[in-house]
C-alpha cells in the first residue's frame, strides 16, 4: 500500500459504488518490529517442564523479540478490480489478527469485493506432547495446521462484510493424551462485521464470531462465541485503534483428568494500534506500536492463560 494507515481504514468505510483495490500493479509495505511479550500458561514449552499438581497455575514465558511484518501486492485489471497478495493485511493487523496469507481479491460492480485466501503454517509451534503428565518432565511435540478464508466485503456496496475460514490441527504424537483430549482437528469460523461512521475521522466496527472446532477428542471439541467492538480514530498525522472482545468456549466431553468436569471458558482480549504518519517528514515513512492483553477464565484452573505483549516499530510503504 502507498497510503497510510489512516486513509486505507477510512477508504474502507467510506465505501463507493465501485473503487479501485490499489495501485495498478506491485505495492505494499514492510515494517520491523521490536518488543516484549509474556504469558502464564500450564501450555508454556518455554516454562516448567516437570508439574507436580493439575491444580497449579500455568508457568510464566517472557522476553524480547524483533521481526517483521508486511505485505506484497499487485493490482491489475481494466478498473483495477483484481489483486494478488501476500503477507499480513493492515485490515487484520489494525484489530489484532496477525495471520500470515496468500490471497486474490475481485471487486464485482456493485462493490463486493471477494477475498480467497490460504492461510499456511509458517513456522510451527510447539506443545507438549502430554500437557497433563506428574512429577516428570514433560516432552515437547510439533503443532501446526492450515486455514481456508474467504471473505464478502462491503456486500452490494453497503459497511457489511461477512468472513468464513476453514482450519485444521495437527499435533504430533497426540495419541499420548489419551482418546477423550486427542487434539487433531478441524474448526468452522464464522465473524460478521459492520462499519458504522461516526464522525468524518471517526468509526467503529462491531462484530460477532462464532467458531465451531471438532477435535478427535470430545472433550477438547468445542463452541466458541465472541463479540468484538473495534473504534478508530484520526487525528493530523496520528491514528489510534482500540479493540476489546469477550469469548465463551463451551465444551462437549467430560474431561477425565479433572473429575469428570465439562471445560467452559471466558476469555477477554483488548488490542490497541497507533501509527505516526510521515516520520521525519519522510512521505513513506511511518512509527506503528501495537500493544495486547489477553485473559482466559476456565473453570477448570489448569486452563487459566495470561498473556499480553507490546511492541514498536517503523514501517515503510511503497
Amino acid at each position: 500500500m502507498n497510503k497510510s494507515l489512516s486513509i486505507a481504514l477510512l477508504s474502507a468505510v467510506a465505501i463507493p459504488s465501485y473503487a479501485a483495490l490499489g495501485p495498478a500493479g506491485i505495492s505494499g509495505e514492510i515494517s520491523l518490529n521490536a518488543g516484549y511479550t509474556s504469558s502464564d500458561s500450564n501450555f508454556n514449552t518455554e516454562g516448567e517442564a516437570t508439574i507436580t499438581s493439575l491444580d497449579q497455575s500455568g508457568s510464566s514465558e517472557s522476553g524480547s523479540f524483533v521481526g517483521p511484518l508486511g505485505n506484497l501486492a499487485y493490482t491489475f485489471g481494466s478498473q483495477q478490480q483484481q489483486q494478488l497478495y501476500m503477507g499480513t493485511t493492515r485490515e487484520d493487523i489494525a484489530v489484532g489478527t496477525l495471520a500470515f496469507q496468500f490471497g486474490y481479491k475481485y471487486q464485482i460492480p456493485g462493490g463486493t469485493i471477494i477475498d480467497v485466501a490460504y492461510l499456511p503454517t509458517v513456522i510451527a509451534a510447539k506443545s507438549w506432547t502430554n500437557p497433563y503428565e506428574l512429577n516428570t518432565a514433560r516432552q515437547e511435540t510439533d503443532e501446526d495446521g492450515n486455514a481456508y478464508r474467504l471473505t464478502l466485503d462491503r456486500i452490494a456496496g453497503t459497511p457489511f462484510t461477512l468472513d468464513f475460514a476453514y482450519g485444521t490441527k495437527d499435533v504430533e504424537n497426540d495419541e499420548l493424551v489419551g482418546t477423550e483430549l486427542a487434539r487433531d482437528g478441524k474448526s468452522y469460523y464464522l465473524k460478521a462485521q459492520y462499519r458504522q461512521m461516526l464522525s468524518r475521522t471517526s468509526f467503529v466496527l462491531p462484530a460477532l464470531k462464532y467458531i465451531k472446532h471438532e477435535a478427535d477428542g470430545n472433550a477438547n471439541s468445542y463452541d466458541s462465541y465472541a463479540f468484538e467492538l473495534s473504534y478508530f480514530t484520526f487525528l493530523n498525522k496520528h491514528t489510534f485503534g482500540l479493540t476489546g472482545s469477550y469469548t465463551v468456549s463451551d465444551y462437549e466431553g467430560e474431561n477425565s483428568w479433572f473429575g469428570n468436569q465439562i471445560r467452559s471458558d471466558d476469555k477477554l482480549g483488548l488490542f490497541a494500534v497507533y501509527e505516526y504518519d510521515k516520520l521525519m517528514n519522510w512521505e513513506n515513512w511511518s512509527l506503528i506500536s501495537l500493544a495486547g492483553y489477553s485473559s482466559s477464565d476456565s473453570n477448570i484452573t489448569f486452563y487459566d492463560e495470561t498473556e499480553y505483549f507490546m511492541s514498536l516499530g517503523i514501517n515503510y510503504k511503497f
